[in-house]
C-alpha cells in the first residue's frame, strides 16, 4: 500500500511540474502576444488573453506617461532655475552699474562744491577790489584839508 501512495505522490508531482511548465509557457506566449500587438496594432478578439494583454499595455503606457511627464517636469524646472540664475546675475550687474554711477555722482558733487567755493572766493575778491577802488576814488575827490592833522 505504501508503494501505491508513493507512486501517486510521484505522479501528482510530475503532473504538477508539467502544469507549471505549461502555465509558464502560456504566460510567456501572452507576453510575446502583447508585444507583437503593441508593435502592430490590429483588431483583437475578445478573450481572456487579450484582456490580460490590455492590462499589461495599460501598465506600460502608464509607466511611459509617467516617465515622459517626469522628463518634461525636469526640463521645465531646469529652464526655470536657469532663468532665475540669469536674473540674479543680471541684477548683480545692474547693482554694480548703479553703485559706480553713485560714486561718479558723489565725485561730481564734490567737484561742483569746489567750483562753488572758488566762484564765491573770486566774487568776494572782486567785490573787495571794487570796494577798495570806490574808497580810493572817493578819497581822491575829497579835498585834503578835511583830513585832521594837515
Amino acid at each position: 500500500m505504501m508503494d501505491s501512495s508513493a507512486e501517486n505522490d510521484a505522479e501528482n508531482s510530475h503532473d504538477e511540474g508539467r502544469l507549471y511548465v505549461v502555465d509558464s509557457l502560456n504566460n510567456l506566449n501572452a507576453q510575446n502576444h502583447c508585444l507583437v500587438h503593441s508593435q502592430h496594432p490590429t483588431v483583437w478578439e475578445e478573450n481572456t488573453e487579450s484582456t490580460g494583454c490590455l492590462m499589461m499595455q495599460n501598465s506600460l503606457r502608464c509607466q511611459s506617461w509617467f516617465f515622459v511627464t517626469s522628463i518634461i517636469t525636469l526640463i521645465v524646472s531646469l529652464a526655470l532655475v536657469s532663468f532665475v540664475i540669469i536674473l540674479i546675475v543680471h541684477t548683480g550687474d545692474k547693482m554694480d552699474e548703479v553703485s559706480r554711477k553713485i560714486v561718479l555722482e558723489r565725485k561730481s558733487i564734490e567737484d561742483l562744491k569746489k567750483f562753488h567755493d572758488m566762484i564765491l572766493q573770486y566774487l568776494n575778491q572782486t567785490e573787495l577790489m571794487e570796494n577798495i577802488e570806490n574808497i580810493s576814488t572817493v578819497q581822491t575827490r575829497q579835498p585834503s584839508h578835511d583830513l585832521p592833522g594837515y
